[in-house]
């Protein structure tokens, strides 16, 4: 599993070692036998909200903070954009190449709703199969509208998958399910009040996205079900984020 670890203004922390980290699975510690940090491979799916209810937050200077994104990842990195409306749409499939993305970024208008429960697995599933880290950075204006899959169906698949979820409220309001999906995965969430600190906050996703630890372990027990997990960093004034746990088959 990837970790990540920030100091109390959110910088990226660097130079840990496998000394420095502590690993329980079910409340019992386990021996970290895989150990590394560094950049490691990325491929990355970015969802943009697209629905009638955009233009009030500004679809342009969303793409326009997109544009920034994708110009601070590693050349690299994999990228694929897709728009949710009242469907999926994959604008620019998974590639190294920038262009496509640009090019879509140019024509992305609005449409249709917010299923936004069933457009999140929709994205997981996009970004799934690919190798190496996976993420998706989600951005959206509110709430769930008109989708089948319940909040907490969609927290029960999240954590069977291995996807870093990044959501990012866009308005004056957060779902408390951002919060939820960016803890069980390891990723972050955030709240943006004013479109105008967009960029920013994509530029902090992109830092941190660009630096992490792996740890590997064989548990101990290996009884079937969900498995909890806790990482602790033993240092002070830092915050480690990692998936809380997973399903053994």
């Amino acid at each position: 599993m990837y970790a990540t670890v920030t100091d109390l203004r959110g910088e990226p922390v660097l130079g840990l070692t496998r000394e420095d980290f502590q690993v329980e699975e079910a409340g019992v510690r386990q021996d970290i036998r895989t150990f590394s940090a560094g950049e490691f491979p990325l491929a990355l799916a970015i969802g943009i909200d697209r629905s009638f209810s955009m233009p009030r937050v500004g679809l342009s200077r969303v793409g326009t903070a997109v544009r920034g994104l994708l110009g601070a990842l590693r050349p690299d990195d994999e990228v694929m954009l897709l728009a949710i409306g009242s469907q999926v749409e994959v604008l620019a499939p998974l590639s190294r190449e920038r262009e496509p993305a640009f090019a879509a970024l140019d024509h992305l208008d609005p449409w249709g709703t917010t299923p936004l429960y069933d457009a999140t697995l929709s994205a997981i599933d996009a970004i799934e199969s690919a190798s190496g880290r996976r993420a998706l950075i989600l951005m959206s204006d509110g709430t769930d509208r008109y989708s089948e899959t319940t909040s907490t169906e969609l927290l029960d698949r999240i954590r069977r998958k291995d996807v870093l979820i990044y959501p990012i409220a866009l308005g004056r309001t957060r779902p408390p399910l951002f919060a939820e999906m960016a803890t069980v995965t390891g990723g972050r969430s955030f709240q943006v009040a004013e479109i105008g600190a967009l960029p920013g906050v994509l530029t902090t996703i992109a830092r941190e996205l660009r630096f992490q630890y792996l740890l590997g372990y064989v548990p101990i027990t290996a009884t079937t079900g969900w498995r909890a997990i806790h990482v602790i960093v033993d240092r002070a004034n830092v915050r480690v984020r990692a998936r809380d746990g997973y399903v053994q088959p």
